[in-house]
């Protein structure tokens, strides 16, 4: 038996106007995953512990079998595992996006333009990072380089429980009431913006008519993690395909195989069909279990991007559901799959709410009559099933 599990990050949302009161999930054309609903088990299931931040953290950490309230300690060290940075007992990783504020002469009454900077290149804010890490390193603080607009700070015996506010969260809000209280983290990121605004970089990306990276924006701090083996928690090898840190470092720590493919880029622009393909390709030669995750619908939602969030869901369908299952099919594999997203990103609101998450659970030994015919946010809540904990979904998945 080979075990999949379809995270769309983001994917669920409320009914939007524009799409005739439908919701992404519901207007989007998605006849693989579709015909799985109409032999398969669905149902409501709550990704994101009462207490804790509706973020793809917490929220991806359930989907893989997790319980975020015994084994999360932050976003942050999470990615700083995947960029590759070894932490002590005592270290304190904070994400540290580049962001483009507006440009009134005070910080505190700038506007949160864009959280990702336009998806700057990797290569462009690697030299961005770099100048703030030349700026500000010192003997308890140091920055690091990621991917696109997502890097990482270490704080040697730094704080925790600062309350920071992800950027994403503010969208085209002024950030005065949004600032860092704690005086240091304040100060790295209002004294970034005289470091970024006229580096070469930016003005090159001006003169493009691109946003420039004018500021760093700290948040998502935390310590080491403490995730558990997985395949010793649950008796499978498993892989992870994803082209965002945080995912692969929940991956690493958790002892999983993880699968870089060329071309994911965490966007609408990424490399679907290779994420699909890498999947088939891992489960055939010898892991149990693969956990694709894509993270173009929730960047569409936090953009307020609404016929690319659709078309984001199309493509999960077209290029990863489809030939994954025609391949295990082909190669005469038994599959359990189980599609679903970590956490709804509305569209309307352009960021992370707690609500339960849609599910669809099916098994190609086991299909059953569901009498439903899609696969929505309607007609998984129409079944009346409800799990409380996401986490549980991992052994209902790995049922023999």
């Amino acid at each position: 038996m080979k075990y999949i599990v379809m995270l769309g990050d983001g994917m669920a949302d409320y009914p939007v106007e524009k799409l005739g009161g439908c919701t992404p999930l519901q207007k989007a054309q998605k006849p693989n995953i579709d015909r799985l609903a109409s032999k398969g088990v669905l149902g409501m299931v709550k990704t994101v512990p009462d207490g804790l931040k509706p973020g793809s953290d917490v929220a991806n950490l359930s989907a893989m079998g997790y319980n975020p309230v015994e084994c999360y300690t932050g976003r942050s060290p999470l990615e700083a595992v995947s960029i590759g940075i070894e932490m002590s007992d005592t270290d304190v990783a904070f994400r540290c996006n580049l962001v483009t504020l507006s440009d009134e002469a005070d910080y505190d009454q700038k506007t949160m333009v864009d959280y990702s900077s336009d998806e700057i290149s990797t290569a462009e804010a690697a030299e961005l990072i770099l100048a703030v890490n030349e700026a500000f390193k010192s003997a308890s603080i140091e920055f690091y380089p990621g991917i696109s607009y997502r890097h990482c700070m270490i704080w040697h015996e730094g704080p925790v429980g600062l309350d920071l506010t992800p950027p994403h969260d503010i969208s085209d809000r002024k950030i005065t009431e949004y600032v860092p209280k704690n005086e240091v983290v304040y100060d790295l990121m209002k004294r970034s913006h005289e470091v970024l605004k006229n580096h070469p970089v930016n003005q090159a990306r001006i003169a493009r008519g691109l946003h420039p990276a004018n500021s760093i924006w700290l948040w998502g701090e935390g310590t080491k993690p403490g995730v558990s083996n997985f395949e010793k928690t649950y008796g499978v090898k498993g892989s992870v395909i994803s082209a965002v840190d945080l995912i692969k470092g929940i991956g690493i720590c958790a002892g999983m195989k993880v699968i870089e493919v060329e071309g994911a880029t965490g966007n609408i622009d990424t490399n679907f069909s290779g994420k699909g393909k890498a999947a088939l390709d891992t489960l055939l030669e010898g892991q149990d279990l693969v956990y694709i995750h894509v993270e173009a619908p929730d960047e569409c939602g936090h953009r307020g991007e609404i016929e690319n969030k659709v078309k984001a869901i199309e493509l999960i369908d077209e290029l990863i559901v489809g030939p994954l299952l025609k391949g295990l099919e082909e190669a005469g594999e038994e599959y359990s799959i189980l599609v679903m997203p970590d956490h709804p990103t509305p569209l309307a609101i352009k960021t992370h709410i707690s609500d339960p998450v849609p599910y669809l659970l099916y098994r190609s030994t086991d299909p059953v009559d569901s009498g439903i015919s899609t696969y929505t946010e309607e007609t998984c809540a129409s079944t009346g099933r409800y799990v409380g904990h996401g986490y549980e979904l991992m052994k209902e998945l790995l049922e023999k």
